[in-house]
């Protein structure tokens, strides 16, 4: 990569923006560069911070010409690169250019009150500074919007409400609007930093370095550096540093970073094994079948990067409506001021103050807070909830989801496997000896299998004799000597090689395996003495939650990397359907369908990162408080009390807060439609329309704080548009 700030490409070139944080960012940027002669197309992305900019032959503009822009905008091109192509690590954010305003103008707000109380004669100058100093940005990024010819901006109607407010003496009520505003901007600037970094977390799953077999010998590479057809050694513990195909060596790999399976598979010689993921137990030697540009970690990524780009970020309300609302209300007081004295005997003076009048009216102070009062006090309520919900436009969406996809492995079930039957065939002590042995032969094992066995061992209080002798079986189970007696603990497929078993065994083997079920066979001298069965079973609250949603009316989906059968299984106990076998591709894929076939709309949750595709392709993506640190990153939203039933009140928060949404505006537009029909009649003056909008002000925002009393209860969620379950707290 270019030591620069730009990344050339055959089409064009890619430019890294800081301060683009929005889809609104992402429109008033494309819309500027647009509009300047020699630029073809403009793509810009507020999730990767980086505006893609597609010159017509021989005619672009020069860089110097697009960053003065930008500059214009409020943005600026990012620093250099450092040397090893990685990005500069992002500032923290009081030392950002909105985390300083928020700093000072909250310190100019706090100031302001104190000398409100202390110092009376000085007025609402105080207040009056704290809302100039705050709004000197945004009036920059409106101007220089204005300038490009996009004049309806929030950042335009931030800058008419807080004037408007100054305008009729209401500078306390201006400053805290702007205050809030600088608080929203600096909020999706962190998540939108956040959500970068998850991309780059991505990447360090592949190990930088590989160890390449050539002529008989083995040397370090970077693992950067493979191409198909090359040999590379993995040893046991290692990652693996490409796709490729096992030439010899028989091992359990931790496939969990790209399947979510929490049991690790067994690999043999012509198995394909994937990067990133861990050998557990011998050395294999391993052809190179993708390069480290088209490999399973970089496929995640393109995936990951691309879906979050796509995703078209709900658009704020205000600054829709704001297209009509303003000039609507401008050229009605221009009429009003112009028209009576032309069509009637009415003086010029009370044209003009019945037009002034209107104007304040129509000041959008109460518009302005009404929808962010309500998104702010919904995320304060699911964050003192355990729900961390990663914006407004997110918390919107979450009350249109139709259908739900869930992993299963960290997410339905507990994510670790747990003993589910022990059975004695041959020894007539019964299944505490069985387990007593096979516990004792694991001692030493970090095998997801061997550690269930030991904490079921422990949970029955058995005393555990020493094993001896102990040896691997890669892939295929243990050895050792217990109590003077050779032993095994080996998988079914293993012992079937080697003896014929019992039919009752075999039928016994089928039973357990098909209901999703891991068996270990305790054998003597290839004598079958009992057996284990482990799985990874459903969350205490899995039911309830799904119970929830159910009654919420969203349809839930299980989506599993794990197998077809334990997937049916897991799926089946729960009553819901089971899709299993979906690499992290697949998953996206699925989801991507079903929103186009008219599920939508579609969230995902889930806890790893082969997640992290699907997390960033559904509409909304979830992740399990318990989960990775990319899955938590990549998603939408996350439930840091890691329960199923968070899912249901996530949707119910959002829904509760919708309508809280919906009555802020209608108070804040029916009230000033009122006003605006008895001051254009005459009927009520200049200082009924301070009251007015200042009293709607008032109720937005008391309106908007009963969301932060929001209770839900699990066995009560109502299907379709449930009916409010929030009320005020009593505190």
């Amino acid at each position: 990569m270019e030591n620069s700030t730009s990344t050339a490409t055959s089409v064009g070139f890619t430019l890294r923006v800081e301060g683009m944080d929005c889809g609104g960012c992402e429109r008033k940027v494309e819309a500027a560069l647009g509009r300047l002669e020699g630029i073809e197309a403009v793509s810009a992305s507020s999730v990767t911070g980086s505006v893609t900019v597609h010159p017509q032959p021989h005619s672009a503009p020069s860089h110097q010409t697009i960053e003065r822009i930008l500059n214009e905008l409020g943005y600026r091109l990012a620093a250099d690169t450092e040397k090893d192509g990685s990005d500069t690590p992002p500032a923290p954010w009081w030392q950002t250019a909105k985390g300083r305003l928020v700093l000072v103008t909250g310190g100019l707000l706090a100031l302001a009150l104190v000398l409100r109380m202390t110092w009376p004669v000085l007025g609402g100058w105080p207040f009056v500074a704290a809302t100039l100093v705050g709004l000197v940005p945004i009036a920059q990024g409106a101007w220089g919007a204005l300038k490009m010819r996009n004049p309806f901006t929030i950042e335009m109607l931030m800058s008419i409400a807080a004037l408007g407010a100054l305008a009729i003496d209401a500078a306390a009520e201006a400053a805290v609007v702007v205050f809030l505003f600088a608080v929203g901007e600096l909020l999706e600037g962190v998540a939108a930093s956040r959500a970068r970094r998850s991309i780059s977390a991505l990447a360090d799953l592949t190990p930088s370095t590989a160890r390449l077999m050539e002529d008989g010998d083995t040397r370090e590479v970077s693992a950067a550096s493979l191409t198909p057809g090359q040999r590379v050694l993995v040893r046991p513990g290692d990652r693996v540093p490409c796709d490729g195909r096992i030439l010899t060596g028989e091992s359990d790999l931790d496939e969990s970073p790209i399947n979510g399976e929490s049991v690790p598979r067994s690999r043999a010689p012509g198995d394909d094994v994937f990067a990133g993921t861990v050998n557990l137990d011998a050395a294999l030697e391993v052809e190179v079948t993708r390069g480290a540009e088209d490999n399973t970690i970089a496929r995640v990524i393109r995936l990951v990067e691309e879906a979050q780009a796509a995703k078209a970020p709900v658009a704020r309300f205000i600054d829709r409506f704001a297209f009509y609302y303003m000039p609507a209300v401008v050229g009605l007081a221009l009429l009003m001021a112009v028209v009576p004295p032309l069509v009637s005997t009415m003086a010029w003076s009370e044209s003009v103050y019945r037009a002034l009048a209107l104007l304040l009216i129509a000041c959008p102070c109460a518009l302005v807070i009404s929808t962010p009062a309500a998104i702010a006090a919904g995320l304060s309520a699911g964050a003192r909830r355990g729900l961390l919900i990663k914006g407004g436009a997110v918390l919107e969406q979450l009350g249109k989801l139709r259908t739900v996809a869930l992993d299963k492995t960290g997410t339905l079930t507990a994510g670790t496997p747990r003993v589910t039957d022990v059975e004695d065939w041959a020894t007539g002590q019964g299944e505490n000896e069985i387990l007593r042995l096979a516990a004792a032969m694991e001692r030493d094992s970090s095998h997801p299998i061997a550690t269930a066995i030991l904490a079921h061992a422990q949970q029955q209080g058995l005393s555990l004799p020493l094993a001896s002798e102990s040896r691997a079986l890669s892939g295929l189970g243990v050895a050792g000597r217990v109590e003077g007696r050779e032993l095994g603990l080996v998988t079914p497929r293993h012992l079937a090689e080697r003896v014929t078993l019992d039919h009752d065994l075999n039928v016994r083997i089928a039973e357990l395996e098909g209901a999703g079920k891991s068996l270990a066979l305790l054998v003597e001298s290839e004598r079958p003495l009992g057996l284990i069965a482990v799985r990874d079973e459903p969350r205490e609250d899995a039911q309830e939650g799904l119970a929830a949603l159910s009654r919420l009316g969203v349809e839930a989906v299980m989506l599993s990397g794990d197998n077809a059968r334990t997937a049916a299984a897991i799926g089946g106990s729960l009553g819901i359907e089971a899709h299993g076998e979906l690499m992290p591709e697949d998953k996206a894929r699925r989801v991507q369908q079903w929103q186009a076939t008219g599920r939508g709309p579609v969230g995902k949750v889930g806890d790893g990162i082969n997640d992290a595709p699907a997390l960033a392709a559904a509409d909304v993506g979830i992740a399990m408080g318990g989960g990775t640190d990319v899955a938590l990153e990549t998603a939408d939203a996350a439930l840091l009390k890691n329960r199923v039933t968070g899912i249901a009140e996530l949707i119910d928060l959002s829904r509760a807060t919708l309508r809280n949404v919906k009555t802020n505006v209608a108070l804040a537009l029916g009230l000033k439609a009122i006003f605006l029909v008895t001051t254009a009649l005459g009927i009520t003056g200049m200082w009924i329309a301070v009251m007015a909008d200042t009293g709607a002000t008032v109720l937005v925002t008391l309106n908007a704080m009963r969301l932060l009393g929001y209770r839900f209860s699990p066995g009560t969620a109502m299907s379709g548009s449930a009916s409010p379950r929030y009320q005020a707290a009593t505190s």
